[in-house]
């Protein structure tokens, strides 16, 4: 093989670049009998990953079997009754007559008086916004002169 290849593959290699076929050539490399001298230190690497494949666990693992399964099924089962029970109940509850005043009247002076008041308040809070805008123009008109 070309060493110079195998030098750019191990570099490669040790920046976790390589693809798999690039591996398996390194992996060929370094378990042939003529590895080159400064690449020695390489082949305990390749040699781990080749044993490593071929280790299988004799690790028996016993889960837990699920026995309390049925018991925490029924206590859900039985809130989301309840829960259900709840919901049907606050939905379906009888309405109050509810009365809706609207701000409507009989008498039709009373409304007059009321109407007034109500744009009473309005044209206060009119005035109020056109006081701000008559500030901004004098201020407009004091920067002109200032800055003409």
């Amino acid at each position: 093989m070309d060493l110079r290849k195998i030098e750019i593959l191990i570099e490669k290699y040790l920046e976790a670049e390589t693809s798999i076929a690039e591996e398996k050539e390194l992996q060929l490399y370094f378990s042939s009998p003529n590895v080159a001298q400064h690449l020695q230190q390489y082949i305990p690497v390749f040699k781990y990953y080749k044993q490593a494949k071929q280790e299988k666990s004799t690790v028996e693992f016993n889960l837990p079997t699920k026995k309390n399964s049925g018991k925490w099924l029924s206590i859900a089962a039985s809130l989301l009754v309840l829960f259900g029970i709840g919901t049907f109940l606050i939905v379906n509850k009888p309405q109050e007559a509810v009365v809706a005043d609207l701000g409507t009247f009989n008498n039709p002076e009373v409304a007059l008086k009321e109407t007034q008041k109500a744009l009473a308040m309005l044209s206060n809070h009119v005035n109020t916004g056109i006081e701000s805008v008559y500030y901004v123009t004098e201020y407009q008109k004091s920067k002109e002169r200032i800055f003409n």
